[in-house]
Parts: structure tokens; C-alpha cells; sequence
């Protein structure tokens, strides 16, 4: 206060007074908002930014919901790259539906209309998704074709509340994800457009200018991160323009030291012209990447139910959508090899996740349900696969001591061989099969052999004799799915 006078005590606090201030302090920096636990910082260049390590949950989290949702959902035709095909490559199947289906003067902006979500229902969807057994999601916020799933003050009217449902559709899937699952929330967004004026402008000048990311793409990108705080950004469609047109570096630099979400996020790879397996938080290398061997960088497996579009189609049949088996034949592989399983679906118009759609993720749950354990937060094995008996993948817990051997088909010849793991010879493993017992037995050369066919329906109980003390056999209940996904588990130790 001006003008008060010394009481004659020391103007320096005593020593433990000090340390209580300092402890104070200390404390308030952990519990203020903004303050964080992380201390390095990220420069704007690809070598300090590829340096960050990957946040934890994303490798323990291994499969996650994609999901395709735009005005492409209306015509629901051929794919989400319908404007393109149909007003840019002028594919006769689409310029033909056209013509049979709609006015000559009939515009894509017009589809809009039609996008009204009349059915959709933010916490029906989540429901689904947590069934599926996934541990994350990635929403479709903007595709190529510019139009935006929330309220964004740079899309002109071309978003999901101006227009269409007139509903901030991120918010509501955000809402229903966070309050009534486990799973994290990530949001897809596309860079460029095919139509947009001002990328038109700045590809005709050879992307020395930047009209397009300052006035769209960065405004839009800022503001999803602030308002939405996604865990995972996943980038795509950089337009065959480079990373420093996209301006990627300086907002990744700003995503990891000062976003809300710079502790937990997660990036890929697609942020600008040859950075895709390169540079980024994981990689997908291209859609549908299964390399089907261990990678030295964490990957992602980004790939569809329905073979031929990652949108919904009212014109695809039966045959063109993956079976239950295919889809954990993928899982497992994926999984195996070090890398995550992305699967995605697209909804309709109505915003309805359609029957078959919906099978397939309660199946994948089903499975997960049983066999989970040797999915989430599992490592590669030294062995990726069999080197004996096809189908067979390996993954394994090393703080647990546990391998994982998985198989998907069970050999002709009726006796399953496995050449990976070693055991003692002798060593038998008894599965309870209901009325019957599969038994698996360590031979001289030191493989494993497992006897009897496979029922479809299952119940288990644990029995060994033989086995090395550090050898741990454990049986989980197998799944009754023509898949035979029996999980087989032992010591990472050898002999």
C-alpha cells in the first residue's frame, strides 16, 4: 500500500516460509489451466516434430471407428469422390445417374438439401461404436468436397448448420463419445477442396501463394482443436501442394506446445505433398496399408467395410462388403505386424449406421469381447507369423511374459503345428472343449502340436503337465465363430 511504513521485520522470508511459498506455487502451476507437465518444445521443422513421442494410448488402443459422413451421402452413389467424378472426370456412370435421376439443371450444392440427418442420433451411434470393441473413432469433418460438419465461419454458409441437418454434428458425436463410452475422440479433416476458389487460385500460381490455407484450411484447423480437443488430427488431401503451403510444420509446432491437447494428441502423416510415410505422429502410407510385416515406425491400417467406397452406396451388393472373418483376418494381421486397425463405415443420408454396417461392428465386438486380450496394448513378437502352419500370427505382452499365437484356420490334416514358440518336450496343454480337449504337446524338436477338431462351441477350463516352471499356459474362452481365433499363450523365455 503507498505511503505504509516498514514494521522493522526482514523484508527477506525466513527459510521455511520460502520453501512453503515455493511448494505452493509448485503446486499451483499443476493446477492452473494452461500449465503442463510437459517441458520440451517442438521447433516448426520435421525433424523436431517426428522427434515427439507417440502418446501411449494410441499403440495400447490398436482398433478404432472410421466414419464417412457428407453431402456425398445423398446421391449415394459410387463413392464419396461422387462431384469429382461426375462434374471434374465426367465418368459416364455418374454423368448417366445424372441424367436418369435429376434436372439438367441440377447442382451438387443442391444434394445439400437433401442432407438432412432426419434419423440421426449422436448417442445411438456411440452405442454401436463402443460394442465394436474400438477404442477410438475418427469423424469425417470436412471432406474434399469443402462441406463442413460443424458451425465454421470460413465455409460460406457450406457447413451442417447453415445448411442441411442445421446441426453442429461434431459437437453432438463429441458429446455422446465422451460422456457415454471409453473411447477417444479424433476428427478427420480434409485440406484442400476440390472447387474451392481460392486453392484454384493459389494451384494456378504454383502454390506460391497462400490464399486458401490463411483465409480455410488454418482458420478451420485452430478452431477444431479448441473447441472440439480431439486426441487424434488425422490430415488428408494435401492437393499435390507441399507441407510448406499448408503452413504443417508451425501449426504441428503449436498443436504439441500449446493446444489443450498437446500432452494427448495424435497425428499422422498426410500433411502436405511426399510427407505421407515420412513425416508425422504414425504413418498410413495409403489407404488399406497392411504391409503384412513389422515396420520400424508406428503405422496405421486405414481400410472400409465396403470394398469399393468409403461412403455409404445405395447400389452396393451383399458381396462387396467384408465378412466378419475377413475383417479379423485383417485385425490380427495389422495387429501382429506393430500397427493399428482403422475400419470404416458410412452412414446414410438419414445419418443411419445401416444393418450391415452395424452386424459387422457387433460382430468385431464379439470377437474382441473374447479374445481382446490379445489385441489391446500387446507388442510385435519376434515372430510376426508361423513359420510353419499359415494363418497363424503372434503378438505378446513382454511385461507379462506372454505370447499370443492366433489362428484363423484350423489345418486340414486336423493337427494345428507350431513352429515359433518352443517348449519342453513332453509338455502337454489340455483345452476344455465342452465334452471334448484339445491337447497341444511340446515335441523333441521342440514344436508345439495341437489334436483334435475344432467344435463351434467352446468352454474352457486350464490343465498342464511337463511344462517348465517358467512356461505359463493360460486359456481364455474361445469364440464360436467359423473364425477360429483360439488364442494360445505362453512365456516369451526360451529354453
Amino acid at each position: 500500500m503507498a505511503g505504509s511504513q516498514s514494521s522493522g521485520q526482514p523484508l527477506v522470508p525466513a527459510r521455511g516460509s520460502a520453501l512453503l511459498l515455493l511448494s505452493l506455487l509448485l503446486l499451483l502451476s499443476q493446477l492452473l489451466p494452461g500449465c503442463s507437465a510437459q517441458t520440451k518444445r517442438y521447433e516448426p521443422t520435421w525433424d523436431s516434430l517426428d522427434a515427439r513421442e507417440l502418446p501411449a494410448w494410441f499403440d495400447e488402443a490398436k482398433f478404432g471407428i472410421f466414419i464417412h459422413w457428407g453431402v456425398f451421402s445423398v446421391p449415394g452413389f459410387g463413392s464419396e469422390w461422387f462431384w469429382w467424378y461426375w462434374r471434374e472426370q465426367k465418368i459416364p456412370a455418374f454423368v448417366d445417374f445424372m441424367k436418369a435421376n435429376y434436372p439438367p439443371d441440377f447442382k451438387y450444392e443442391d444434394f445439400a438439401l437433401e442432407f438432412k440427418g432426419t434419423f440421426f442420433k449422436a448417442y445411438q451411434w456411440a452405442d454401436i461404436f463402443q460394442a465394436s470393441g474400438a477404442k477410438y473413432i475418427v469423424l469425417t469433418t470436412k471432406h474434399h468436397e469443402g462441406f463442413n460438419l460443424w458451425k465454421s465461419n470460413n465455409s460460406w454458409n457450406w457447413n451442417s448448420v447453415d445448411r442441411g441437418p442445421r446441426r453442429d454434428i461434431v459437437k453432438e458425436i463429441e458429446v455422446a463419445i465422451r460422456s457415454k463410452t471409453d473411447l477417444h475422440f479424433g476428427l478427420y479433416y480434409s485440406l484442400f477442396e476440390w472447387f474451392n476458389p481460392l486453392f484454384l487460385l493459389d494451384k494456378a500460381n504454383k502454390f506460391k501463394s497462400k490464399r486458401y490455407p490463411v483465409a480455410k484450411s488454418l482458420p478451420d484447423l485452430y478452431d477444431l482443436v479448441n473447441t472440439y480437443k480431439p486426441e487424434i488430427l488425422w490430415a488428408d488431401g494435401d492437393g499435390d501442394a507441399p507441407d510448406t503451403y499448408w503452413n504443417s510444420t508451425d501449426f504441428l509446432a503449436w498443436l504439441y506446445n500449446e493446444s489443450p491437447v498437446r500432452d494427448t494428441v495424435v497425428t499422422n502423416d498426410r500433411w502436405g505433398l511426399d510427407n505421407i510415410c515420412r513425416h508425422g505422429g504414425y504413418y498410413t502410407c495409403s489407404d488399406r496399408y497392411n504391409p503384412g510385416h513389422l515396420l520400424p515406425h508406428k503405422w496405421e491400417n486405414c481400410m472400409t467395410i465396403d470394398k469399393e467406397s468409403w461412403s455409404y452406396r445405395r447400389n452396393a451388393p451383399l458381396s462387396d462388403y467384408l465378412t466378419i472373418e475377413e475383417i479379423v483376418s485383417q485385425l490380427v494381421e495389422t495387429v501382429s505386424c506393430g500397427g493399428n486397425f482403422l475400419m470404416n463405415i458410412g452412414p446414410n443420408k438419414d445419418g443411419v449406421i445401416s444393418p450391415i454396417y452395424e452386424e459387422r461392428l457387433r460382430q468385431t465386438g464379439a470377437w474382441m469381447k473374447v479374445n481382446g486380450e490379445a489385441i489391446y496394448e500387446t507388442k510385435p513378437w519376434r515372430a510376426q507369423n508361423d513359420t510353419l502352419t499359415p494363418r497363424v500370427w503372434y503378438t505378446s505382452k513382454p511385461k507379462e511374459n506372454l505370447v499370443y499365437a492366433i489362428f484363423l484356420q484350423w489345418p486340414s490334416s486336423r493337427m494345428l503345428v507350431l513352429g515359433e514358440p518352443k517348449a519342453t518336450s513332453g509338455a502337454t496343454t489340455d483345452r476344455g472343449v465342452c465334452t471334448k480337449t484339445l491337447v497341444c504337446k511340446g515335441d523333441l524338436s521342440g514344436k508345439i502340436r495341437c489334436t483334435e477338431t475344432v467344435p463351434l462351441s467352446w468352454c474352457w477350463k486350464p490343465g498342464s503337465s511337463g511344462t517348465k516352471s517358467r512356461y505359463t499356459w493360460r486359456l481364455p474362452q474361445l469364440h464360436w465363430m467359423v473364425v477360429l481365433s483360439f488364442v494360445l499363450q505362453h512365456a516369451l523365455s526360451t529354453p
